[in-house]
């Protein structure tokens, strides 16, 4: 590390070192943990609420900047960046006491949190809202792709699908039974475009299960394929340690 851009850090040894000194200092209970196999620039800030992972925290390289980075059931829940240590210090404490995301950033401007990532506290049901709204808002203003469109607007039509997490690779639809990355894909749909057939795949790019001439077709075929008894996507990923 720099020692001129850190000299808190080099004086500490590392990182987490400093995290530990300063909260300390401030009376704040924290529990750092290391991460990235214990690089010395790198540190976690641990939380005993489930779902949460450590807060992730990093340096800048040019600049003296601490970033940090909250994950919780495959979602990226908070971010931010900011010059001051005892910025991360309290927003690591109050990560740890399963403060809201609002009252997070009311608390500690320099954090940011996504619309995805408020809806999660909301429950699934409110991410996979979301998430079909911006997938048909992305349908809408690809105008020069109807094919994609019209696949989006019978995907949303029919509820087996809609219940679903969606999301988009390279212009193919996947549906997760999960709402967090790694994604638990379910089916997986292609649009047609230009004449060419729908495809319905077990995965997105995955094996193809079936082609269609229409995006109705291709969603009949879909859910002829989903897992018996598929109910609404639920929070977590496919990897249950995520």
């Amino acid at each position: 590390m720099d020692s001129d851009l850190y000299p808190d850090l080099a004086a500490a040894g590392s990182l987490a070192a400093a995290l530990q000194q300063l909260a300390a200092e401030l009376g704040v209970d924290l529990t750092v943990v290391p991460i990235d196999g214990g690089s010395p620039v790198t540190a976690g800030i641990a939380t005993p609420v489930a779902g949460r992972k450590p807060l992730s925290v990093y340096i800048g390289a040019t600049s003296r900047w601490f970033s940090v980075s909250g994950w919780g059931q495959g979602i990226e829940l908070i971010t931010g960046a900011t010059p001051d240590l005892a910025d991360v210090v309290r927003a690591g404490a109050a990560w740890a006491q399963d403060t809201g995301l609002v009252e997070l950033r009311a608390r500690l401007p320099f954090l940011h949190s996504s619309a995805r990532a408020e809806a999660h506290e909301r429950g699934p049901a409110a991410v996979v809202e979301l998430q079909w709204r911006t997938m048909r808002e992305q349908a809408t203003e690809a105008s020069d792709f109807p094919g994609f469109g019209a696949l989006v607007d019978a995907a949303h039509a029919e509820p087996m699908l809609r219940q679903l997490y969606v999301f988009s690779s390279h212009w193919t639809l996947g549906f997760s039974s999960c709402t967090g990355f790694p994604f638990r894909d379910v089916v997986g749909i292609a649009p047609g475009h230009k004449g060419s057939a729908y495809l319905v795949m077990k995965r997105p790019h995955g094996e193809i299960l079936g082609e269609t001439a229409t995006a109705e077709e291709a969603v009949a075929l879909a859910v002829s394929h989903l897992p018996t008894g598929l109910g609404p996507a639920v929070e977590g990923t496919a990897d249950r340690n995520a």
